[in-house]
């Protein structure tokens, strides 16, 4: 199979594209440009000017490229201008050559192809010549087009390729020329000739400096994406290669080769060997202070690097000063130390050392730092020092210091770095006397309500202190469930049940399976239901605990997500009982409010909010991070629920700042972000929804509720009314098919409908509502099923007449009826729902009337709301425009398609707008329209629809049969016409009614009732 290590896709830089672009326009105006583009090795800069040229060249310029030489310090005199007119002559041929003419001794010695050199001593006279006749070259070249010279690599350039380049950009006025160079800003130390060069051009108008930035990690995983071939590259693989390259895209080329070819260092050697050279090339002593500092640290503190190496101050100093030079190191800007100028330059040369030269140097590191712990900040200390112990192969000293650190990790909440020195600890377990076990090692730190000591009462002696295995994977649980690692949770739980053994400590054993039931049901795996019966089972009999007081609490929280009952909210209660009994105050309120959800949905809302944000304030004075997350997570889906937007928002801001505050955004970043968008979008801020979105980056394969902010942005295009965009969005969330709890399902299948419904597609959305209806649903649902029955309600009644729809329509609308009268609306919002599905119920059959819209309209005007307000004021405008009511029917329009535009529903607003034009309504207060005269379909309360959307008779005749659900064929033998040309009335129609598909047209007129008459059309046989 053929590997591409070059990206096929042009990733990024738009902003950098722009500025080339906007230069190019200067120079055709006739203001010559010049853009300098700087930036380090493998950053891209060749690649920007590659895409550029390409993209000019197209636009009608003439472009050419030359680079300098690496020869020395100076590299071949004109090397790039000599190139550059090479490959003019090549592509122009004759045309330079008249260009040139008069000139071509002069040229002749940047080209010899021009003939000749001349016989003019070599002296400053000739070279002023050269260079004037070189301007004149490029003006004669750029009469008729503009021509743009590029010149890459001018840190290898010569001085006279310098000066002839700065005589070009000063005296080139009025040429349609733009000159852009490339650099490598890494190679220019404090001496080199470059710099002054670029100087002395900064003070030019016409300049421009531009400096590429690594890539970020989005660019990195779509130079991947192109890469590997692949339309999302697995997140894992983004993470690590975006970490290793630092966003360099040549870098990242190449480990994406090494992944390529299973490189087991994950380094090609052609890599290797590019990190290398320019280290090799510097002095013994140099390369020595480099691979010290390569094993201390992706920073090294001056002050640690000079006692580790103990070889004077000035010799390291002067060392330093080199490496700073050829910028392998660079001073820390946050500290008294040095850097790697690239993280893979310090992993090739870590990579580089022989295994005892490498144990050697941390070893030494390690006892250093234990003989003056001074020597690096305390808040680093401890993972330093496990790391130099780890790599200097001594276990006895690396458990012991792995160990403090994952403590001192958790203190910090950095809980990834927790996790990873516990597993490190797990590692070298094995690998120690039981001397060290006994001795060296710290004490249990914390996992939450797990029992350290498995003694009975009054048994408690000094060996219950004593930290075993066991422990170790209770505490790593814990953390991986809080970075979010549930795999590796998983993981962990399951060796921790092995361990454990049930009859002697069936307590210990109850919490490792309750551990396992949360991992199951963070990643939507079945088997959570089996292990929190387990565990129930376990320390049902047992006296009280917060083992026991946990187990109940997740086992409601478990159903209230799914199917709960009014069991659970017994259960929820009994479990926050047992909490208090034994003051474990975090399971108290984690049961407070899996509580308050539960009476939301079986007692009254308020209540339930009540319960909930007590919950909520209780975590906060605990001060336990992951708790207050899951709490304001549940108090903002329940106030979106009931409508209190505003205060949803404010809740889950409190948590996504929270959580990032804490390390807990790979465990609750995902949900937060979804509730505050959903907020976002009940509030008509669709930008900000929007923004909020992009800038989470899911993993699919880790995070559970990636398919709630798919759906998410689902609801923003359905909103902006891409159809394509809704779409795409709605199949990969279906497609993935892990998240079954109804908070997400009963939102995405809603878009579905919808979605069916505007392409016209109604059995679609028929079918879907009945597969929901068969499968039954769950008390407590008003706020997510009420918005999902109007919307299938209204697919049928927009399809009403329709032929296809009509058998079995009756049914589906008893089925409606009979799963609404199963809820109780409470709340304003839902109440307001509930009068719409009466409204659209009553419009399916064509029995709706004016009081139907307006007690749908007086309950939705409580919650401030501007969604479904607008929809409710246009049914109603609609209602009042048919029974003649102009006057209101105005009034409400004008509010719908307000509201429609404040929250950003472009098909909201463009029905309103159409409605408007068909009735001869303003949109605006005082400035009435004139209303149509009558017609044989209707008095002038009705005016002709169909001459308000501009459609021809012929129009007419053939959307008339479209909507009857005649194909083209048979519309030309109905018309007479030939099918191309009932083709090309249909494309027509769709254009002009501003639809996708035919479907979409036939739904629509259905739905304005263009042809309420059975009469025949024209030609009809």
């Amino acid at each position: 199979m053929e590997q591409i290590s070059v990206s096929p896709v042009f990733v990024g830089r738009s902003s950098e594209t722009d500025l080339l672009a906007a230069a190019l326009r200067r120079a055709e105006a006739g203001e010559p440009q010049t853009v300098l583009i700087g930036g380090e090795a493998g950053v891209g800069k060749t690649r920007l000017v590659e895409e550029f040229l390409g993209s000019a060249a197209a636009a009608g310029a003439l472009s050419t490229l030359g680079g300098c030489l690496e020869i020395g310090a100076e590299g071949l005199p004109y090397a790039p201008l000599a190139a550059a007119l090479r490959r003019l002559h090549r592509l122009l041929g004759r045309e330079l050559e008249q260009a040139a003419a008069g000139m071509e001794g002069h040229l002749a010695r940047l080209l010899p192809g021009f003939g000749e050199a001349d016989g003019e001593p070599n002296d400053e006279f000739g070279r002023a010549r050269l260079f004037e006749h070189t301007a004149r070259l490029f003006e004669r070249l750029s009469v008729e087009r503009t021509l743009v010279l590029a010149v890459e690599d001018l840190h290898w350039s010569d001085r006279s390729t310098r000066e002839l380049l700065a005589y070009l950009i000063r005296t080139l006025h009025g040429s349609r020329v733009l000159i852009v160079t490339t650099y490598r800003s890494d190679d220019l130390h404090r001496r080199h000739p470059l710099r002054p060069f670029l100087a002395e051009l900064d003070r030019l108008r016409t300049v421009q400096r531009l400096e590429l930035d690594r890539f970020g990690q989005g660019e990195v995983a779509a130079q991947l994406a192109g890469i590997l071939g692949t339309g999302a590259p697995d997140r894992a693989l983004v993470d690590r290669i975006h970490r290793r390259s630092e966003g360099n895209p040549f870098f990242v080329e190449e480990l994406a080769t090494a992944y390529q070819q299973g490189c087991p260092a994950g380094m090609t050697d052609s890599l290797r060997d590019i990190l290398l050279v320019r280290v090799e090339a510097l002095p013994d002593e140099t390369q020595q202070v480099i691979r010290f500092a390569a094993e201390g640290g992706s920073c090294v503190e001056h002050e640690l690097l000079a006692a580790v190496l103990d070889e004077g101050e000035e010799p390291l100093i002067e060392a330093l000063r080199t490496a700073v030079g050829a910028n392998i190191l660079r001073p820390d800007p946050d500290g008294e130390g040095y850097c790697f100028r690239h993280a893979l330059v310090r992993e090739a040369v870590s990579d580089d050392l022989l295994p005892g030269e490498r144990h050697r140097i941390n070893r030494r590191f390690a006892a250093v730092l234990e003989a003056d712990p001074s020597l690096v900040g305390c808040d680093a200390r401890p993972a330093r020092l496990a790391n130099y112990w780890y790599h200097a192969h001594d276990p006895a000293r690396a458990l012991p210091a792995a160990l403090e650190a994952a403590r001192e990790a958790r203190r910090r909440n950095a809980f990834a770095e927790q996790l990873k020195m516990l597993e490190r600890a797990l590692e070298l377990w094995d690998e120690v006397s039981e001397e060290v076990l006994e001795h060296t090692l710290r004490p249990y730190d914390w996992a939450e309500t797990y029992p350290p000591c498995a003694c009975d009462p009054g048994t408690h002696d000094a060996s219950c202190d004593r930290l075993r295995v066991v422990d170790v994977l209770a505490e790593g649980v814990v953390a991986a469930r809080r970075s979010g690692e549930r795999e590796r949770g998983l993981s962990l739980a399951k060796r921790g049940i092995k361990l454990v053994d049930e009859q002697e400590n069936p307590t210990r054993a109850a919490w490792f399976r309750m551990q396992r039931a949360r991992m199951l049901g963070h990643l939507d795996r079945p088997g959570g239901s089996d292990e929190l019966a387990y565990a129930h089972r376990l320390v049902a009999d047992l006296g009280p605990s917060a083992v026991q007081a946990e187990v109940l609490a997740l086992d409601a929280a478990h159903a209230m997500l799914r199917r709960p009952t009014r069991a659970h909210l017994a259960i929820a209660e009994r479990a926050a009982g047992i909490a208090r009994q034994v003051g474990a105050s975090s399971v108290e309120a984690h049961a407070r409010m899996t509580l308050g959800s539960l009476l939301a949905d079986f007692e009254e809302p308020a209540d339930g909010l009540a319960q909930l944000t007590e919950a909520v304030a209780q975590a906060r004075s605990l001060g336990v991070p992951d708790l207050l997350c899951r709490g304001l997570n549940n108090l903002a889906s329940l106030l979106n629920m009931v409508g209190r937007a505003e205060d949803a928002a404010a809740a889950a801001r409190e948590g996504l700042e929270a959580a990032g505050s804490t390390g807990l955004l790979g465990n609750t970043g995902a949900i937060l972000t979804g509730n505050w968008a959903e907020a976002l979008i009940a509030l008509g801020r669709l930008e900000e929804a929007g923004a909020l979105l992009d800038g989470w980056a899911e993993d699919p394969s880790r995070d559970s509720h990636h398919e709630f902010l798919g759906r998410l942005r689902g609801e923003l295009a359905l909103l902006a009314d891409d159809l394509p965009a809704t779409e795409a969005a709605y199949a990969q969330t279906r497609a993935a098919g892990r998240n079954q709890q109804p908070q997400h399902v009963l939102p995405t299948l809603r878009i579905g409908i919808a979605l069916a419904a505007r392409q016209g597609r109604p059995l679609a959305a028929r079918e879907d509502l009945l597969d929901l209806l068969a499968a039954g649903t769950n008390p407590g649902q008003e706020a997510l099923l009420l918005p999902l029955l109007v919307q299938a309600a209204a697919a049928e009644a927009d399809a009403r007449g329709l032929p296809a729809t009509e058998p079995g329509r009756e049914q589906v609308l008893a089925r409606i009826a009979a799963a609404v009268a199963q809820y109780r609306p409470r709340v304003e919002l839902q109440i307001g729902w509930a009068r719409l599905l009466d409204g659209e119920l009553a419009r399916a059959q064509g029995a709706d009337t004016a009081a139907h819209w307006a007690a749908a309209v007086d309950a939705l005007r409580a919650t401030g709301l501007a969604h479904p307000l607008a929809y409710a004021l246009l049914r109603s405008a609609e209602r009042e425009l048919a029974d003649g009511r102009r006057d209101a029917a105005a009034e409400l329009l004008r509010e719908a398609h307000a509201l429609a535009g404040r929250r950003g529903d472009r098909h909201l607003e463009r029905e309103a707008a159409l409605l408007a034009e068909r009735a001869a309504l303003p949109l605006t207060a005082g400035r009435p329209r004139r209303a149509t005269a009558p017609t044989a379909e209707g008095s002038s309360q009705r005016p002709p629809v169909l001459e308000a959307l501009g459609l021809t008779p012929r129009e007419r005749d053939v959307l008339r049969l479209l909507a009857l659900g005649r194909t083209n064929r048979q519309i030309a033998e109905e018309l007479y016409i030939s099918p191309k040309t009932a083709s090309v009335h249909v494309s027509n129609i769709l254009a002009k009614l501003e639809v996708t598909g035919r479907g979409e047209a036939a739904a629509l007129a259905h739905r304005w009732r263009l042809f309420p008459d059975p009469a025949p059309v024209a030609g009809e046989r």
